[in-house]
């Protein structure tokens, strides 16, 4: 189904051409007047020049051609050469009435599925998320979200931080607690429990404990580092503790996980590229690729046209040990043996953005990776305090992402304590009110900017809102169960009329704008553009309920069209909540 503003685009084309000009100039936008047209045509401007003749004389020319049209109910040139447009109810209700009919609202799924790897989880075993894990959990799941929707084979990857020093800090902090642990003997050859030698709560004290530990004991370090080598070499007791440690960490991750509404595909960690690290390393030197620079081994990856300085990748330390670029590499080498992906996402902080350029400037150096594989950053920014510093609890420590999806739940069970429900009813309600808050408060931000997180007003009931957005869901269903009640019957084919108000065309426009904004969504991985639909249409449908009569409607023609508008409504903002990773509740 075409998009509204491409039907419009074709209607100026043919009009540029038959008034003598050329149709690169017909582009139509959203009105930034919308108190004077809907939409646009700044073309005459643009082509006076070529033309040599007065935007106004060209803008009238076009407008001539048009004079016949059904598609709009007013067009007219307006100086210096504006071309403004405002479409017809005729028009604007069948192009509504199309969506309503199709699976997508009218959304172009690509006609040939191709496989989009996102890398947005990157937590570490043995510790547990924080704030800091927020962003990338949610814009990755968002964007994973609207990529399926448009039709593609998306792999959503964790890829979990499970290799290095913190794992052997814990191995050796554990052999100095519990040093008769069988994992430590040597000489032992038979089968190790099953059970873990420890809890989460063990290891939320145990790694913190070791690492400060190791920061003012060198020997400790030194230790530590020892394990983490005998561990990447195979010892049998260290691989049954890792393993351990990767079993009780998965467990406790994938819970909240799950309170945030995310999930993944694959839970791969960095271990699970080293098999591919000795190949590539082999193929980086035969290449002529890889070269010794300091004992250590390095890929230049700088570019004549850099205005800054693009230090090399590095493959291998000075004493051989792989780093995180080795393991980035590795993993993209697997991705492509694995999936054949099309795309590559990454959802992280965007203060590692030089890091990534050097990974992927290397990956297509050494071709690791085919020419036609895109590999995106997504740089996200800081989620910060009311002091504009990184969120922190109000003792300056980390503040763990269970602790803050509990608070922000029980702030709005409080902001609820009137509301008519039961106990039970009104806590889970909270529940994905305060997830709502949180992940709105957060994907309305345009990913790569940071911004304040400031609870009091991501759970507000009013404004541009999580909550305002789930009211707005809740109040619709609400309306069709009082059309149910009323005995009211309304078909799915119950057409859209003309419209007869303002508020009317307001949410009928608001509407229209879902082809594109999610395409934008995806093609920009956007989810910011999703929040600004779903805020638009929610206000606009609120204005229009408030303005008139739906259930008890005279008029039974007008009372089903509203109806069928509304149930529209809400389908819609269903689907958009969904790709943010929300989910509305039944009351509020």
């Amino acid at each position: 189904m075409q998009k509204i503003m491409e039907q419009l685009q074709e209607e100026l084309c043919s009009a540029f051409e038959k008034a003598g000009y050329d149709k690169k100039y017909a582009k139509v936008t959203v009105s930034n007047r919308p108190d004077l047209c809907q939409y646009q045509c700044n073309g005459a401007l643009a082509a006076a020049k070529e033309y040599h003749k007065a935007p106004i004389q060209m803008a009238n020319e076009v407008v001539e051609q048009l004079a016949g049209s059904n598609t709009f109910l007013e067009i007219t040139a307006q100086q210096p050469g504006f071309i403004n447009m405002t479409v017809s109810h005729v028009f604007l209700a069948d192009y509504i009435n199309r969506m309503a009919a199709s699976d997508t609202f009218g959304c172009e799924k690509v006609e040939k599925s191709e496989t989009i790897v996102i890398d947005y989880g990157g937590a570490n075993v043995a510790k547990p998320l924080h704030v800091g894990h927020l962003r990338s959990a949610i814009i990755g799941e968002s964007i994973k979200r609207t990529a399926r929707y448009m039709g593609y084979e998306v792999i959503g990857d964790v890829h979990l931080g499970d290799w290095g020093l913190q794992i052997g800090l814990i191995i050796t902090e554990l052999r100095h607690r519990q040093p008769d642990l069988v994992y430590f003997d040597a000489g032992y050859e038979g089968e190790y429990p099953e059970e873990a030698p420890f809890t989460m709560a063990d290891l939320e004290e145990i790694y913190p404990y070791a690492s400060g530990y190791s920061k003012e004991h060198e020997e400790y370090k030194e230790e530590a580092q020892t394990a983490t080598a005998e561990l990447q070499m195979g010892r049998r007791g260290y691989l049954a503790l890792w393993q351990h440690i990767i079993n009780v960490s998965v467990a406790d991750l994938k819970a909240i996980y799950e309170q945030l509404n995310v999930s993944f595909d694959l839970w791969k960690k960095e271990s699970d590229a080293q098999p591919y690290i000795p190949q590539m390393i082999q193929d980086m030197k035969d290449g002529g690729y890889a070269y010794i620079d300091e004992g250590a081994l390095v890929v230049d990856v700088k570019e004549e046209t850099d205005t800054k300085e693009i230090p090399p990748c590095m493959i291998l330390k000075s004493n051989g040990a792989t780093l995180y670029n080795t393991t980035d590499l590795a993993t993209i080498v697997e991705r492509r043996k694995l999936f054949h992906p099309k795309k590559i996402i990454y959802v992280v902080d965007k203060r590692q953005s030089l890091y990534f350029e050097q990974v992927f400037r290397c990956a297509r150096k050494t071709k690791l990776i085919d020419e036609d594989v895109d590999l995106i950053f997504v740089g996200f920014g800081t989620m910060n305090g009311k002091d504009g510093k990184p969120f922190k609890t109000r003792d300056g420590g980390v503040l763990r992402l269970e602790t803050l999806l509990s608070d922000v739940a029980a702030q709005v069970e409080k902001k609820m304590a009137e509301r008519d429900m039961e106990d039970s009813v009104r806590k889970v309600t909270a529940q994905k009110i305060g997830l709502a808050a949180i992940k709105y408060g957060d994907l309305s931000n345009q990913a790569s900017k940071d911004y304040i997180f400031d609870v009091d007003r991501f759970t507000s009931f009013e404004g541009n809102t999580g909550p305002y957005i789930l009211y707005t869901i809740v109040r619709i269903k609400s309306l069709m169960n009082k059309v149910a009640a009323n005995g009211i019957s309304v078909g799915e084919e119950t057409k859209v009329l003309p419209s007869k108000s303002k508020s009317q065309t307001e949410v009928m426009l608001a509407l229209s704008k879902w082809s594109e904004t999610i395409e934008a969504a995806f093609e920009e991985q956007a989810p910011h553009k999703i929040c600004q639909y779903v805020y638009e249409l929610s206000d606009a449908f609120n204005k229009f309920y408030h303005e008139n009569k739906i259930v008890t409607n005279e008029d039974e023609t007008v009372r089903a069209s509203y109806i069928s508008l509304s149930r529209l409504v809400g389908r819609v903002l269903e689907t958009g909540i969904d790709l943010l990773g929300l989910e509305a509740p039944e009351q509020m």
